[in-house]
């Protein structure tokens, strides 16, 4: 195109949703690439998700924003705020920048799958031209089936097709300029993303935005993937990537994180086993987006329906204790804490607190996943339900209900020297090794020693671990069908 039709073309929206970056922007290479001035765009619409995001998620989300439009900005443009319905915003966009294009990258929730089409028929029929790209998953849903056309159910065979149908987009440079603001634009500071009156985020240790993502898996490639096959189930350790937020707000592709990781791999800066069990992990997110949009009843519904007639317990002071840390048992109380603080959870012991809800207090999954929606920053719709149900047996290729994590043995196994519970748990730092992970074993000179006074500084456990994994069982064999399921 020559520099006369750059100046004279009618604009191009370039509509961000949880593609939060500017490189390895499929969407975005197409504006680019089309020669039309890019307009970027972000709308707040409270149906985005299907469901309103959790307050954990508006923190990163306002600090996420805050950096793309920095890096907006730097190359000539503003990015463009609104709030309400996406479509008849999109409308308004086009009116008021004589736009004759709109790219975004999709999303596939069911709902978010429903409205995106309806958004391309609305503004196709305005004679707007609507293009819309995959720029989040390895694949998308309809390009990995069985071979009789299904839905895969298992994840084994589901990551050797989605591997095999896996196209990597080429990695690509964010534009050099985007179109100067001539229009309106929300305040962000509006939106009250942050919290006040109290910010309870003072410990979240994260710096949301595309460069801090790009320097973290770089930090984590470098020198902490090497680890990553041993060290991953250590919640003291550093092997765990945390770049679940990143993926899930679109700060990275996963294509360049299993590039990263493959390269290290090929270099012998990692096992190449540690490279697979990673890709694994990424894999089972396209695997939790792939269950949704097939079966989107497991929103609200167990996948096997027998376990919908679990006899939970309504138990507010064990759920209140649960989510407040206050269980008796070091390292599900560690990991709530972590993530009241933090936002995150290591995956370890967000597996050992899940089990611990579900069936040391026979208290629904549904609660669990609500709470972790709330307060974790990478809360993922797909992910969350399919990791919950997960837990509790009733999902896809779940482990089975029986499997009842001993929180004791689990903290001795993997925080051993109790690094992880020391830091989360103050009050019990001073209690050694030995009864770290049981305190209400420990004799009283010991207690007394370490400054521990079971029931004031630390609460004994609310549950007998033995009568829950008892009570847990039998609850089981009130459904017939659950161990025919199993």
């Amino acid at each position: 195109m020559d520099p006369h039709a750059r100046m004279t073309a009618r604009p191009i929206l370039m509509w961000f949703r949880r593609d939060l970056r500017l490189q390895d922007n499929p969407a975005l290479e197409a504006a680019r690439i089309s020669g039309r001035p890019i307009v970027p765009v972000y709308i707040r619409d409270p149906h985005l998700e299907g469901r309103a995001i959790g307050a954990a998620s508006e923190w990163w989300l306002d600090k996420s924003l805050r950096a793309l439009s920095s890096d907006i900005a730097e190359r000539g443009g503003c990015l463009i705020l609104r709030h309400g319905d996406s479509e008849a915003e999109l409308h308004r966009l086009v009116e008021e920048t004589g736009a004759e294009a709109l790219v975004f990258n999709r999303l596939y929730e069911p709902d978010a799958r429903a409205r995106d089409r309806d958004v391309a028929h609305a503004l196709s029929g305005a004679g707007v031209e609507v293009t819309s790209f995959n720029g989040s998953l390895l694949a998308e849903p309809e390009a990995v089936k069985t071979g009789g056309g299904g839905a895969y159910r298992v994840f084994t065979p589901f990551r050797r097709a989605l591997m095999a149908q896996m196209q990597t987009p080429p990695l690509c440079s964010a534009p050099e300029r985007f179109a100067p603001a001539e229009i309106g634009s929300d305040d962000l500071a509006d939106w009250r993303l942050h919290p006040s009156a109290p910010d309870w985020t003072q410990g979240f240790d994260w710096r949301p935005g595309e460069a801090a993502a790009l320097a973290e898996l770089d930090r984590w490639g470098a020198d902490a993937f090497a680890d990553y096959q041993h060290g991953r189930d250590k919640p003291s350790g550093s092997a765990s990537s945390r770049l679940s937020p990143r993926l899930h707000w679109g700060e990275l592709a996963p294509w360049r994180v299993l590039q990263t990781v493959q390269v290290a791999a090929r270099n012998g800066a990692a096992p190449f086993e540690a490279a697979e069990k990673f890709t694994s992990e990424v894999a089972w997110r396209d695997f939790s987006i792939h269950l949704l949009h097939h079966f989107p009843s497991i929103e609200h519904s167990a996948f096997r329906p027998a376990y919908d007639d679990m006899p939970w317990r309504d138990d507010s002071e064990g759920l209140d204790a649960w989510k407040t840390g206050r269980t008796g048992y070091p390292l599900v109380d560690a990991g709530m804490r972590q993530l009241w603080t933090t936002g995150w959870m290591h995956n370890r012991v967000r597996m050992v607190t899940a089990s611990f809800l579900i069936k040391h207090l026979l208290i629904d999954w549904r609660e669990g996943e609500r709470w972790f929606w709330d307060t974790l920053v990478d809360a993922d719709r797909a992910n969350n339900l399919i990791n919950w149900q997960w837990v509790a047996g009733s999902g896809p290729d779940a482990t089975p209900f029986f499997r009842i994590y001993n929180p004791v043995a689990q903290g001795e196994k993997f925080d051993a020297e109790g690094r992880y519970v020391r830091r989360w748990l103050p009050e019990l730092a001073q209690l050694p090794n030995r009864w770290l992970h049981a305190p209400w074993t420990a004799p009283e000179a010991v207690l007394a020693d370490a400054g521990v006074r079971l029931g004031v500084d630390y609460p004994e456990p609310i549950v007998d671990h033995a009568e829950a994994r008892a009570r847990a069982l039998e609850a089981l064999k009130s459904l017939p069908k659950a161990r025919a399921d199993d």
